[in-house]
């Protein structure tokens, strides 16, 4: 018996599905009425078990509602918002309808209560969100959105069959707590999965490779939903997890580095996304109360900043068509909102005081020092000078100020965008101040009580004695931090060679035994052999050949569709298909 219970993301994927049907004079309001409704509807929600659905022999809870899942389903509801504000300009409805079933899969994620239900909503994020790269219509993004897509895929099929594991062994689907200190083969694949879509080097090298090639809106959603709902997973199933600290910490570094040494805003962006959430994925092996109550806040506070940096950046792409450093510069007399907002941004990020980070991020370096784990918290510190170092500095100084190194035409169109996209960063703006000035207001939400006063004296003191001297540091060693045109290798290095290599393999070294199998096959004179058996029946010829003309049909309209696609994208992808098929097989093999 289905309870009649309307589910948030049931509101986002029905207004999809209506919206082309709605008159243009009435489609900016609907755009903005469909993620309020499921907003409000998120927001309303009152704590229980709602949804319940019976499937087989088991039972689908599509409802938990507790302290945990409201603030994650608050802030996303919120940015669902934001998000459909800023794209309003953008005529194809597909690009609404993608965003809308991406944050409903987020939404569902964080309301599920048993892991089948998980799994569910979690591919229908990565199935929506890659077409939010892919309609930016361009080679790199097209190649990025296949990697995108495997990757992601393997994650889940990574989680599934923890999932099935895991229901082997416990006998339940419930998606609470596990037992951390007993981890069996199941549970670490199900955090496998979840430290795929948060990013964990080194599986985080699909994330700066896919959203610096989204569509400028796109880029918006992105930011917000996939990691931070992977942080919700790792809060709901793996808190206390030791590895998880060293993890975070390596993440929270490694960002910084490769933030510092990118010329494209939207990857620098993208690569700081690693390094934040690192913060919260330590904060969930740390474990206790404050800790969090630390990665609740800070994933709150960075999907409004950082949603707030990509739409400053995304607004810079979108009058401009330029995101890279090397090719901008001295754009505060053309887009001077757009400026200010950005260093809004920036400044939250950097937990510089009164913004929005100031008062989340701490609380994660506190809980580090609580636990007596000094080397966690100061590397933690050691992060946020890299973080204000090149987003709170390198972003605003080299868009907005510096050299100008424009184009005549890019000079010439760069202006603030329209009133809608500024109507967002305004929004996004305000919010990062009021969190940083009225801490009531995030903390009242988190799952614990909250005991915790970050404007002591002591810790104002230290982080503008950071800020500071990192601003010195700048300035002194500008020249040396001028954007060049470089690439800087990472770790996808290794996957995409390596399919190539594979797909290398496939079409030399087996094509030719294939070969020379076939040649054996006609001289050892097996023809005949073959004829008469199918002549006895044993062979139908009208199936076999209607398959292979259906085959070669198929084939032939998808080598239409492909030749459009660059071809080292294809290859790469078909290459890692075959990799992560035998990967697959491996893994059930082992567990049988």
């Amino acid at each position: 018996m289905i309870e009649f219970w309307v589910h948030p993301a049931l509101i986002l994927i029905l207004g999809g599905a209506l919206l082309p049907l709605v008159p243009e004079r009435l489609r900016k309001g609907y755009l903005v009425l469909i993620p309020t409704l499921a907003f409000l509807r998120s927001a309303a929600l009152g704590s229980g078990t709602f949804g319940e659905v019976d499937f087989l022999q088991w039972k689908l809870v599509f409802g938990r509602v507790d302290r945990l899942s409201m603030v994650f389903g608050y802030i996303m509801g919120l940015m669902g918002i934001l998000g459909s504000l800023y794209g309003l300009q953008v005529k194809e409805n597909a690009q609404h309808v993608a965003s809308w079933v991406y944050v409903a899969g987020a939404l569902g994620a964080i309301y599920a209560g048993d892991l089948l239900t998980l799994f569910l909503f979690w591919e229908l994020m990565a199935l929506s969100s890659v077409f939010l790269i892919w309609f930016r219509r361009t080679g790199a993004s097209l190649a990025s959105g296949f990697r995108y897509l495997l990757v992601h895929m393997a994650g889940g099929v990574a989680l599934l069959l923890g999932i099935v594991l895991h229901y082997q062994a416990a006998g339940t689907l419930a998606f609470d707590g596990f037992d951390v200190a007993n981890m069996s083969p199941g549970t670490w694949l199900i955090v496998t999965g979840f430290l795929l879509n948060a990013a964990v080097p080194p599986l985080h090298a699909w994330l700066p490779d896919a959203y610096g090639e989204a569509t400028f809106n796109g880029s918006v959603f992105l930011c917000a939903f996939t990691t931070k709902t992977a942080v919700y997973a790792l809060c709901r199933g793996f808190p206390g997890l030791e590895i998880l600290v060293p993890l975070g910490v390596i993440m929270a570094l490694y960002g910084v580095v490769y933030a510092v040494l990118e010329n494209d805003c939207r990857r620098l962006l993208a690569y700081h996304i690693i390094s934040q959430v690192g913060y919260m994925v330590a904060g969930v092996g740390l474990g206790t109360q404050m800790a969090i109550n630390g990665a609740c806040a800070h994933a709150f506070a960075h999907i409004l900043y950082k949603g707030l940096l990509f739409m400053g950046c995304g607004a810079v792409l979108h009058m401009t068509g330029q995101s890279k450093f090397t090719e901008l510069g001295g754009l505060y007399k053309k887009m001077p909102w757009t400026f200010v907002f950005t260093l809004v941004g920036g400044l939250s990020i950097s937990a510089f005081p009164l913004f929005s980070g100031f008062v989340s991020k701490s609380m994660i370096v506190q809980a580090g020092f609580d636990q007596h784990l000094l080397w966690a918290g100061f590397l933690l510190n050691l992060a946020s000078v890299g973080t204000f170092l090149h987003t709170g500095l390198k972003v605003p100084y080299f868009i907005w100020f510096g050299q100008n190194r424009c184009q005549p035409a890019t000079w010439e169109q760069a202006k603030d965008p329209p009133w809608n996209m500024s109507a967002a960063m305004a929004v996004a703006a305000l919010l990062c101040i009021f969190i940083g000035c009225y801490t009531p207001y995030l903390y009242r939400m988190l799952p614990h009580p909250v005991d915790y006063h970050p404007y002591s004296s002591y810790h104002v003191s230290e982080t503008l004695q950071l800020l500071l001297f990192t601003a010195v540091g700048f300035f002194l060693l500008i020249k040396k931090l001028a954007p060049e045109a470089t690439v800087s290798l990472d770790l996808d290095w290794f996957y995409r060679k390596g399919g190539r290599a594979f797909l290398w393999v496939a079409r030399k070294p087996v094509q030719a035994l294939d070969s020379a199998v076939g040649m054996i096959y006609r001289v050892a004179g097996l023809t005949p052999l073959m004829q008469s058996a199918r002549s006895a029946g044993r062979f139908d010829n009208r199936v076999i050949d209607g398959c292979v003309d259906g085959f070669a049909a198929a084939v032939r309209g998808v080598g239409r569709g492909l030749r459009r696609v660059q071809r080292g994208a294809v290859q790469e992808s078909l290459a890692l298909v075959f990799l992560m098929v035998l990967v697959v097989i491996l893994a059930v093999y082992l567990a049988s």
